[in-house]
């Protein structure tokens, strides 16, 4: 891999944030030939900070895995990760209304644990000799016109030519750019995902399985050697902190979890009595977050949840923060800094919003799954009119089934075409 001298002002930048968007962004601008230095406010990796060793578990779609490709990083995630076949539907009777493969040409959909994914690409990235420094926690950044002066919390300052935001969805960045920027927002639920070590269920063959449950929304995946994994949407009227979700502790809440699936003719029940506490993860209260509509200033810029964080069951967030952070390097090679923060935007943002759009929008065939991150389980009679209506969206009643967010998919990156 031989990095290209940028055309552009730009030699250094300051990534503020060492997640899975900070590092692809860390060494897409090493391909562009940027030197990129990494600062990350926790001073270990994420396996070593306690709780459970794999995370919470996620896809990587098609157009997330050709866009690490563009930077030579693609067998990260091919080397790691669980081929996800199709998306299938079904209501809280077992009822089976969709199933959705995504285009044959394409990358095959992967399942990851969020932790082996970071790992794998922060590995990637020191092998790419990327500096990264941790235990730097962002206190402000001073724009001097010539460059950008970061200051942390030990008393440490770091100065570069520009300074990119991937610190999430509470982004001091962003607060920086635009003191007046939206926050997220409690969306009603408490999210909780596992790793079951061994089930009598057979394998999905490669299907992951959303069902909409009766009182909560469940997804799941059996694996061929007998491991699952799920995930739980459980609606909860009043917000609680991570640290007062945790303290209820796994053993109580695989308890409630059972009770609002009880009455449910999905695998949800048999594979949360499979659930040992020790391998339940509870990620925590879901958060929305409303359009942030200034993504830069000066020599200060968003990518990632800090610009545009996507529902959690939309499948894109990873996939998103990768196609940005390509397209902000390529942007920043070929132009000055002012100009390469607007091309990144135009290129951005209509992608962006489509999708948002698309993963709020009222169930359709290939929305559908999206909505399980609705605070509120349909009524009885939602249920009824939509249990009627997928299997007719999605042609499955047909024979075959619908194309699963193909748009989305079919978005290939172009590393040496010229940014203009």
């Amino acid at each position: 891999m031989t990095a290209r001298t940028p055309a552009s002002s730009t030699r250094t930048a300051l990534v503020i944030g060492g997640g899975i968007a900070g590092m692809v962004v860390a060494m897409a601008l090493h391909k562009a030939g940027i030197e990129a230095r990494v600062y990350e406010a926790y001073d270990s990796r994420p396996s070593d900070r306690g709780g459970s060793r794999l995370g919470g578990g996620m896809t990587i779609a098609p157009n997330g895995q050709q866009a690490l490709e563009a930077i030579d990083a693609a067998e990260t995630v091919s080397a790691i990760g669980t081929p996800v076949t199709a998306l299938g539907l079904r209501s809280w009777t077992g009822r089976h209304l969709a199933q959705l493969a995504p285009p044959a040409d394409l990358p095959t959909t992967r399942f990851v644990w969020r932790t082996e994914l970071h790992e794998a690409i922060t590995a990637e990235a020191e092998r790419r000799e990327i500096p990264i420094h941790r235990g730097k926690r962002l206190l402000d950044a001073t724009d001097t016109g010539a460059g950008v002066t970061a200051r942390f919390s030990d008393g440490s300052l770091a100065k570069a030519d520009i300074l990119i935001g991937a610190d999430g969805l509470r982004s001091t960045v962003r607060s920086l750019i635009d003191p007046s920027a939206p926050k997220p927002h409690y969306a009603g639920m408490l999210t909780f995902t596992a790793r079951v070590q061994k089930t009598e269920l057979p394998s999905t063959e490669g299907v992951l399985y959303m069902c909409y449950g009766k009182r909560a929304y469940f997804g799941y995946q059996i694996f061929d050697d007998g491991s699952a994994a799920w995930f739980a949407n459980l609606p909860h009227r009043e917000p609680m902190t991570q640290a007062e979700v945790q303290a209820v502790g796994a053993g109580e809440w695989l308890k409630r979890l059972g009770e609002a699936f009880t009455d449910d003719r999905t695998p949800a029940p048999d594979l949360l009595a499979d659930t040992a506490p020790e391998d339940l993860v509870t990620t925590g209260p879901t958060e929305t977050m409303p359009p942030v509509h200034t993504w830069s200033r000066g020599r200060m810029i968003l990518i990632g949840d800090a610009a545009h964080a996507m529902s959690p069951t939309s499948g894109q967030g990873v996939s998103l923060a990768s196609e940005g952070a390509v397209e902000l390097a390529r942007c920043l090679r070929d132009l000055p800094h002012g100009k390469a923060f607007k091309a990144y935007e135009s290129l951005r943002r209509p992608r962006v919003d489509r999708i948002l759009k698309h993963t709020t929008a009222t169930p359709t065939a290939t929305s559908a799954a999206a909505r399980t991150a609705a605070p509120k389980p349909a009524g009885p009679f939602s249920r009824a009119l939509r249990d009627a209506l997928l299997p007719v969206a999605t042609k499955v009643g047909g024979g075959g089934g619908a194309v699963w967010g193909a748009w989305q998919f079919e978005h290939r990156i172009d590393w040496d075409e010229r940014v203009e």
